[in-house]
């Protein structure tokens, strides 16, 4: 089947899936951006609530000095009240997330210095406390997995330790700190395996989607081959027997004429089972204009050739339909040199005389050659393509292959009057 067939049937295999201005962006990501967008929401509104309360007690200071406490105020809400609206709009909330965590962290290891000298009850928790899993939730939003299991562990001790330097490491300060380090880990642990569960649901299901979507365009391009194999050989049956058949019935010139137009359409509709050119203008050209349309068709393919021209006489011509049919079976003889030879010494020439009209096209390689009869039948870039396809205007193509390389010859000459 060609690549158009693939690409026709892979985007009516897309038609099949709903589409949104999420799921455009990619097909593997349909159900991992949607669950990312949940645990940004979820995520942004239990920060709202945990940021509000902190918000509220931080109006009375936990020891920290007056400057102190205003720069810390700024240098963690700031940056909560950035990631909370990121996480309601759903644009950039991994940057402000990772920020806020930055932020966060760095407050809590100037806490000893902005409350030095300051007496602190040890069954209070200051301010700082209410936003310790709002960090952890923050580095679950913000970084990879394996750092989110290490940020969600370090930012609980971070502040059972600087909660003792805060107390002197006094032994009453040792059990309500334990305690609230222990809930902080527990909860912050319970959030980052939701969340892991829910991104690896998320990621199977993407997976498993594309499966389903690879196997779907599998099956309906074996379908598609599977008809277009039928299709050729209702053809066969029933345009070029029946053209054989006619012509051998025939009893006159006039029978002759129409069996012999009978076979030519026959054969033209077979060659052009592969790709179905437009008929175009039927006026004449010249074999500069061919040789230039078969450079030019295989640059397009990534080919890179020059055509070598050998014309003789006065700009020699055939006629349009003859040159379409000449140069799509060149084209598909430097694809099979391409495709089968690796383009190894690939070479074309194009040869005309005016006298009578003659053209010869010549494409050349030296790979490894191949035996005409080994081909399967099915395959039609040589039967069809190239020998049907110059028959079907008048001409003949000849094949040879050894060894030393194969040779592709394509000659057309204008009828005797």
């Amino acid at each position: 089947m060609t690549t158009d067939s693939t690409g026709a049937v892979l985007e009516d295999a897309w038609g099949h899936i709903p589409q949104t201005r999420e799921t455009t962006a990619g097909l593997g990501s349909f159900t991992r951006r949607r669950i990312e967008r949940a645990i940004g929401l979820a995520a942004g509104l239990g920060c709202l609530i945990l940021g509000a309360q902190a918000f509220i007690v931080s109006f009375v200071p936990a020891g920290e000095s007056l400057q102190w406490h205003e720069i810390l105020m700024v240098a963690t809400f700031g940056p909560l009240a950035l990631m909370i609206i990121a996480c309601g709009v759903g644009r950039g909330v991994r940057a402000f997330a990772g920020l806020f965590a930055v932020a966060y962290l760095a407050a809590l290891i100037v806490w000893p210095i902005a409350t030095y000298g300051a007496e602190t009850d040890p069954q209070t928790e200051p301010w700082i406390w209410y936003l310790v899993n709002v960090a952890t939730v923050a580095g679950v939003l913000a970084f990879p997995f394996v750092l989110q299991i290490a940020w969600t562990a370090l930012v609980p001790l971070v502040f059972g330790i600087v909660r003792l330097t805060q107390g002197g490491f006094a032994s009453d300060f040792w059990i309500p700190v334990s305690l609230d380090v222990s809930f902080a880990l527990i909860l912050g642990f319970i959030l980052l395996t939701l969340a892991w569960v829910f991104r690896s649901v998320a990621a199977n299901v993407d997976e498993t989607r594309v499966r389903a979507v690879e196997s779907y365009a599998s099956a309906a391009a074996a379908d598609a081959a599977e008809e277009e194999r039928i299709a050729v050989a209702a053809l066969m049956h029933d345009s070029v027997l029946a053209a054989l058949i006619a012509g051998e019935r025939a009893q006159t010139p006039r029978e002759s004429t129409l069996a012999a137009a009978m076979a030519r359409e026959a054969l033209t509709r077979l060659a052009n089972t592969e790709q179905d050119p437009e008929e175009g203008s039927d006026e004449p050209r010249d074999a500069a204009s061919i040789a230039d349309e078969i450079e030019r068709s295989a640059g397009e393919l990534g080919v890179e050739i020059r055509a070598e021209r050998v014309i003789l006489g006065e700009h020699p011509a055939v006629p349009g339909r003859v040159a379409r049919a000449l140069i799509l079976a060149a084209m598909q003889a430097i694809t099979n040199a391409v495709e089968h030879a690796d383009g190894e010494g690939l070479a074309v020439a194009v040869r005309a005389v005016p006298d009578p009209v003659r053209m010869r096209i010549d494409v050349h390689d030296t790979g490894g050659g191949f035996a005409l009869e080994d081909v399967p039948d099915d395959r039609l870039g040589i039967r069809a393509s190239i020998i049907a396809r110059v028959a079907a205007v008048g001409g003949t193509a000849a094949i040879t292959s050894g060894d030393r390389g194969t040779t592709v010859r394509l000659e057309w000459r204008e009828a005797e009057a």
